[in-house]
């Protein structure tokens, strides 16, 4: 089921829950890291991402954060959805906002993480190439993606 939601800049004041929601979404969908690599992770995402780059967020009724994307156009950096808000269609519409409105066309996946790779996919982005690590220089494989012509 898709649902239309509205999307907002993250606040300083969203940080915590924004974390939660990558801790959840990471757990649910990464399942090849273990749990040090998670934790040292987190504050990563909390320096590099949340702090320093554009997010966008979708907020559920009582205005809490239940999905945000960072964007350094050309570039979606960060896509994350809370797990008890998969399917409801709150990736593809920030997506579709980081395309359409932040003109990004690049996205890095975690080779292990097939089920980004088959979103990413199903929405016109295909594989440029590949590299042994990833951003922060760690070895998980990233692939390389690109909005198909």
């Amino acid at each position: 089921m898709t649902l239309s939601f509205h999307i907002s800049n993250l606040t300083s004041e969203d940080h915590p829950r924004a974390l939660e929601v990558w801790e959840a979404a990471v757990r649910a969908t990464h399942d090849f890291l273990d749990e040090e690599a998670i934790q040292s992770l987190k504050p990563l995402v909390q320096e590099a991402c949340l702090s320093s780059m554009p997010v966008y967020c979708v907020r559920d009724d009582s205005q809490s954060v239940i999905g945000f994307v960072g964007v350094e156009s050309p570039k979606i950096e960060a896509l994350f959805i809370d797990p008890a808000w998969r399917g409801y269609g709150i990736g593809r519409q920030l997506v579709k906002y980081a395309i359409d409105d932040l003109g990004a066309e690049l996205v890095d996946v975690n080779e292990q993480n097939g089920q980004a790779l088959g979103f990413y996919q199903h929405l016109g982005f295909e594989v440029a190439h590949r590299s042994d690590l990833d951003g922060f220089g760690k070895p998980f494989p990233l692939l390389h993606l690109k909005l198909a012509e």
